[in-house]
């Protein structure tokens, strides 16, 4: 068995900045408050890391229990600008799940370097499955076709509350709603929600999706395997599509 300190070692290229922490109330609520109105993304990094760890150790042995999660875990792959080629991917057919990729990047003027480094967590193995769901958080949307708005991200978050049961997704679905403006809210409730909901129950173990090995696959064959169906809203009707 390899031990911690070995682990630590390896894990280094990610992992240099590892803080002790004790989580008083105080904290956790101060942490929560991150979701309004003005979110301290700190905040909110910290409360994940703090109380996601029952949830991390569920997603890290079930991505150890498939073929794909196993490779996951093995190569331990980061998802930044220096790892991917984006440029690659923006000359990929536009069928792609790459080219997909690329062009919610592009349209909303995000980069896959903004996600925060994990420092609160003392296992190394479920600091690199944080890690790793930080940096997924964008091909998430992808593949479910929601934008960065307020709908999107909430609806976003309640799919993958449901599907890695990290507390700090739950979090951002119920309190991110309430941050919703009236018209925002009855698409929420109309659409958004019950379309989350759905997804999250039938979609397959998104933390065990190897994304990088499938930048050239179709992206709706990719949808297909993983049981998602988007959603789609005609926005000048506010009526959903199929």
């Amino acid at each position: 068995l390899i031990s911690d300190l070995e682990v630590y070692s390896a894990l280094g290229r990610f992992f240099p900045q590892k803080c002790p922490i004790t989580l008083s109330i105080g904290d956790f609520i101060r942490a929560l408050m991150g979701f309004f109105p003005q979110p301290r993304h700190d905040m909110i990094a910290c409360l994940g890391e703090t109380t996601g760890e029952v949830a991390l150790g569920r997603i890290y042995k079930e991505m150890k229990s498939c073929e794909e999660g196993l490779q996951i875990l093995d190569d331990m792959p980061r998802i930044n600008s220096r790892t991917v080629d984006l440029e690659r991917l923006g000359n990929l057919p536009m069928d792609t799940f790459g080219y997909h990729y690329w062009k919610f990047l592009s349209d909303n003027k995000v980069t896959p370097d903004s996600r925060m480094e994990v420092r609160f967590m003392d296992d190394a193995n479920l600091a690199y499955v944080m890690t790793r769901y930080r940096e997924s958080h964008d091909l998430i949307h992808t593949i479910l076709g929601m934008p960065t708005n307020m709908l999107g991200e909430v609806a976003v978050k309640w799919v993958e509350a449901i599907n890695t049961g990290l507390p700090m997704c739950w979090g951002g679905a119920v309190f991110g709603a309430a941050r919703l403006r009236p018209k925002q809210r009855k698409m929420y409730v109309r659409h958004y929600l019950p379309w989350a909901i759905s997804v999250g129950k039938s979609v397959k173990p998104l933390m065990s999706v190897y994304w990088e090995k499938r930048w050239e696959q179709k992206i709706e064959e990719m949808r297909s395997e993983l049981n998602i169906k988007i959603l789609e809203i005609d926005v000048i009707s506010g009526k959903s599509g199929k």
